[in-house]
């Protein structure tokens, strides 16, 4: 069964008497264990559709199953708690928290789900050293680079242990140096199975995923299959 299978999804914003197709009539399956980018111009509806994918929001039509339920219906509530246990997002602009630590940041998914201090501490000290950030356990965002940060965010990422792993832009802000350092680490978690959408505007980027999906006005307009 795939992780992602989406079925003739649209959303629609009304912005006062206009009405706005984001999306339009996707279709899309992801299998378990792909890697995934997608492209596109500004306005293509790339971040709708991560929003969607990520349990974010909900499509106005249409079906989106995940792990094997259709949430497409689904209210607030439940949609949350999806979210919490079966999504993990790495955003450009990490999204830390400034007052907490390291360890204080990446247990934060844990907390919401219940999990116990002893347990989340010890599961948060594994990760880090995952995204190699084991000596720096203490240290703020404030202490870190921007790299730095972004290994934080992976880690929190996968705090709850994901079926899918979604990343908008997340070498965007980052040198050369350091982005190329967080590319070798999603690509790692890839050959460890999990799966991972994207999206990004560097072809570099693209060519290490296995699939790109080039969004144009709210739709699917190609799909390149990449030799990896």
């Amino acid at each position: 069964m795939p992780i992602i299978s989406i079925k003739n999804m649209t959303k629609t914003f009304q912005i006062g008497d206009v009405r706005l197709d984001a999306l339009k009539n996707l279709d899309l399956t992801i299998n378990k264990g792909e890697y995934i980018t997608i492209m596109g111009p500004s306005g293509s509806g790339k971040s709708t559709m991560l929003n969607l994918l990520g349990c974010l929001d909900t499509p106005t039509k249409g079906q989106y199953f995940l792990d094997g339920q259709d949430i497409a219906t689904l209210e607030d509530d439940l949609l949350s708690k999806i979210r919490g246990k079966k999504t993990g997002f790495i955003f450009q602009s990490y999204n830390l928290i400034a007052q907490l630590n390291i360890i204080e940041n990446i247990e934060v998914p844990m907390y919401y789900q219940g999990m116990s201090e002893t347990l989340s501490k010890e599961r948060a000290e594994e990760l880090a050293e995952i995204v190699g950030l084991s000596d720096r356990l203490k240290h703020k965002p404030s202490e870190l680079s921007g790299g730095q940060q972004q290994r934080v965010a992976i880690a929190r990422a996968l705090a709850n242990d994901p079926v899918v792993l979604l990343a908008d832009e997340p070498t965007g802000n980052l040198d050369s140096k350091s982005g190329y350092e967080i590319l070798e680490i999603l690509n790692d978690l890839h050959e460890k199975g999990k799966t991972l959408i994207v999206i990004t505007h560097d072809d570099r980027i693209a060519k290490l995923s296995e699939r790109t999906i080039h969004l144009l006005d709210g739709r699917i307009d190609k799909e390149d299959n990449n030799k990896r």
